[in-house]
Formats: structure tokens, C-alpha cells, sequence
């Protein structure tokens, strides 16, 4: 229901599959992946499907095929047009043959969460005829640097309470550090406010019709950003975009807001830098045995940065100077918090975001 009253997605859904009706789905066989409620084969048959094979593991494909067991009082255009098969897809040989088009919502939070991208490359290599179509048929992951002393403030508050040696009469100090790196350790997901982003997002593609699986479970993502302000860097912030049927649904701070929201990482300790400077770094993701991702960053204002697939310690000793201009940090994407607070709207001017503009009189250009 959740996901269904997400109205910008499922009208991007919608939209999407409409709009490429005669070339797509009319007269298409047509593959519906993890189709949960049904409502994209619903869209399919309504674009003119010949007949959508909807594939759900869970127990919502019971709910699919009560729906079209009433066909006869109600919704009676979708009668004969939907076979649903209840079955992971990566169970062998399914009752489904090369079809015309897959369609799926195989989304998580950051793009990749739930991992459902691979079961939706294995119906394209076991299913999809040579030359079909799939929707989506890519992806992009954006990452900015952001300042939220705020949200930083009350994360650290919840570390405060380990540090505290008389609970009760019981000294929790020893459990003090632990917690700091559980409590910054969770990826912070809501909404927020795009004006706390500090420079220009990266961005990552990840084009859906050629990935191989193994590519998507260990991939890497390059950090390079320059900052037009001075401030302080509190963490790293994700969102996505795809592209459906040549139309683009975005989940950007500044984009109608969707059930998936954006990401946000907290640094452990906030990382200063001045305005015109660049700050280089990266993003590891690896695929996790929760269906979900294992996150190390590092970035930096040094010229120092370590390999991304050497391995990676949080708790090394810092040497001077360059190890007190790099950041780094650990997260699982699967251990999720969620922020539901909405500041207050702040004027239009940076300082307000704690960021600051350089005074452009006191620069001199030297040749």
C-alpha cells in the first residue's frame, strides 16, 4: 500500500507504460518482476499486452490472483491476460517463456538496497527475447557533501548517554565508543532540505541492460567535489534517479518527494573546508548477506588517498598532517534510521545553513 500510494512513482509507472503502449506492450508477452500488488501488469494489460506472466514469491500473489478470479463481475479487461507464478525467479526453469518486455520496480534506498537489481538481471539473461526491452533500464546514484549541525548534534546526543559513568551507579564509559560507531554506523533515511548540500553531486551510471551481477555486487563510486563556500561537512548524502521508458523519476532533495526519500551519512567527526577547495575520496559498496550493501568511505582535503579495495580499518592511528584532513567511515545499509523532523524554513542566505562566502575583495589572483 505503501508504495501504491506513492504517487509520483506510480504515476511515473504509469506514464511510462502508457506512453509506450504501441511499441512496448501491445501485442507484447510481457514480464512483471516481483509484481507485489499486480498494478504493473494491471498497466501492461491496459497498454495492450498480449499476456504478462507475473512473477511475486510472496504471499501478495494469492492477492493477484483473487483479483483476476473475480474478472467476471469486475475488471473484466484483464480476464485471460495475466498468468501469475509464485516463485522466486532465480528458481530454474519457470513457466515462462523469451518474452518482449520486463518490467519491474526492483528499487531500493541509494538504487540498491534489497538487492532486488539481481534477481531483475536474471530475468533479463533467462527470459528476455534478443533485442527486447526492459523498464528501468538504468540507474544513476548521486552523492553530495552536506551540513546539517542539527541532525549531527542530536546524532552525537545518543552517543552521549554511554558517556556517562553513573547510570543507576553503573559506569557505562567502557561502552562509550561502541556506541559511537553504531549510532553514526546507521544511514539516516528522510527528506530534507537541498540547500544544506555544499557542492555539486557526483554521479554513478549503472546501465541496467548490460551489468553483469557480479559487477553490481562490489562496485565503487569516485568522489571529487569543490566547494563554492566555506563550512563544515557533516556527512555524505545519497539519492537516484532511472529512466523509464525515456522518462526519468528522480528522488533529488529538490524533486517531488517518494517513498525511498534520500540517504544520508554521518561523519564521525565533521570535516572543515574552505570555499574554491577540492575534496577527493570514494565510496565502496559491497554486496552484504542481508540483501543489502556494506558502505566504507573515505574522503579527503590532502593529497593522501588510500585504495578502495585494500583493506580497511576505522580505528588506525592518525598521522599529522593529512590524517586530520581525511574522513572515513563504515555503514550498513540494511541498519536504517529514519528522520521525520522537518526544521523550520530558514532564509534564503548560506550562513543560515552554516556555510559562508568568501569576502572576493581580500583575493588576489596570482599569474
Amino acid at each position: 500500500q505503501n508504495m501504491l500510494q506513492d504517487s509520483v512513482r506510480t504515476t511515473a509507472y504509469h506514464n511510462a507504460i502508457i506512453s509506450n503502449s504501441s511499441t512496448l506492450f501491445n501485442d507484447k508477452l510481457v514480464l512483471d518482476l516481483g509484481a507485489g500488488s499486480g498494478i504493473l501488469s494491471f498497466f501492461a494489460v491496459k497498454a495492450g499486452a498480449k499476456m504478462v506472466f507475473a512473477v511475486e514469491a510472496s504471499g501478495m500473489a494469492k492477492r493477484i490472483q483473487k483479483l483476476l478470479d473475480h474478472t467476471g463481475n469486475s475488471n473484466v479487461w484483464l480476464k485471460d491476460k495475466i498468468q501469475v507464478i509464485n516463485a522466486k525467479i532465480e528458481r530454474p526453469n519457470l513457466p515462462i517463456p523469451r518474452v518482449d518486455t520486463l518490467i519491474s520496480e526492483p528499487i531500493g534506498v541509494l538504487l540498491v538496497h534489497e538487492r532486488m537489481l539481481e534477481s531483475f538481471l536474471i530475468a533479463r539473461d533467462r527470459y528476455l527475447k534478443p533485442g527486447g526491452t526492459i523498464m528501468p533500464s538504468d540507474g544513476t546514484i548521486f552523492l553530495a557533501p552536506f551540513t546539517d549541525a542539527n541532525l549531527w548534534t542530536q546524532t552525537m546526543g545518543k552517543v552521549r548517554f554511554w558517556d556517562q559513568n553513573n547510570f543507576y551507579g553503573v559506569d557505562f564509559g567502557p561502552l562509550a565508543r561502541d556506541a559511537k560507531e553504531e549510532i553514526f554506523g546507521q544511514p539516516i533515511v528522510g527528506n530534507f532540505d537541498n540547500r544544506i548540500i555544499c557542492a555539486p553531486a557526483v554521479s554513478h551510471f549503472i546501465d541496467f541492460s548490460t551489468i553483469l551481477i557480479e559487477e553490481l555486487k562490489d562496485f565503487v563510486i569516485w568522489i571529487n567535489w569543490t566547494f563554492p563556500l566555506t563550512g563544515l561537512v557533516h556527512g555524505i548524502a545519497g539519492w537516484f534517479d532511472f529512466t523509464l521508458g525515456g522518462q526519468l523519476l528522480s528522488t533529488a532533495p529538490s524533486a517531488p518527494q517518494t517513498h525511498w526519500q534520500q540517504v544520508r551519512f554521518m561523519l564521525k567527526e565533521p570535516l572543515a573546508v574552505n570555499a574554491y577547495q577540492t575534496v577527493k575520496g570514494w565510496m565502496r559498496l559491497r554486496a552484504n548477506e542481508q540483501r543489502s550493501y556494506t558502505i566504507d568511505v573515505e574522503i579527503t582535503t590532502s593529497n593522501s588517498l588510500s585504495d578502495p579495495h585494500a583493506p580497511q580499518s576505522q580505528n588506525e592511528t592518525r598521522l599529522m598532517d593529512h590524517g586530520f584532513a581525511t574522513r572515513k567511515g563504515r555503514w550498513n545499509l540494511h541498519e536504517q534510521t529514519y528522520w521525520y523532523t522537518q526544521d523550520p524554513p530558514l532564509p534564503e542566505f548560506p550562513e543560515y545553513q552554516s556555510m559562508y562566502e568568501p569576502d572576493l575583495l581580500d583575493v588576489e589572483v596570482l599569474e
